[in-house]
């Protein structure tokens, strides 16, 4: 089964994307997190346990301290996370939020409410 660290600050799209995964019945092992580095403190310790990678990180764009691409940036810097596939998502649909996602290494960008099977399409 594939495995999705999810990453945002909004306590409702933490549980929007939980609902979606159980009422769609989407094939994944799903992670919140409600920090940048709580989601990089717990790969941290995936890779400790050697439980291989999650197959895909989404991190919101928009979040207090560290920003998604922060935390992507962060993530394309180490070697260790080079086979995740990484991306960005917010409720903007502006063009420089997109360009700025892409040029600080995701994969993708998606915008808010997120469809739980395009992510997934994504791996």
């Amino acid at each position: 089964m594939p495995i999705l660290f999810y990453v945002d600050d909004s306590r409702d799209d933490l549980f929007y994307i939980d609902y979606i995964r159980k009422k769609q019945k989407v094939d994944v092992d799903l992670f919140c997190f409600s920090t940048a580095e709580a989601a990089f403190e717990a790969l941290e310790e995936w890779l400790e346990r050697d439980e291989g990678m999650p197959d895909i990180l989404v991190a919101d764009l928009y979040m207090p301290l560290d920003s998604g691409t922060g935390l992507i940036a962060r993530l394309r810097r180490d070697e260790r996370f080079s086979g995740m596939r990484l991306g960005i998502c917010s409720g903007s649909d502006a063009v420089e939020d997109r360009e700025r996602a892409l040029a600080a290494g995701a994969d993708f960008y998606l915008e808010k409410p997120l469809d739980l099977a395009g992510i997934m399409d994504n791996r």
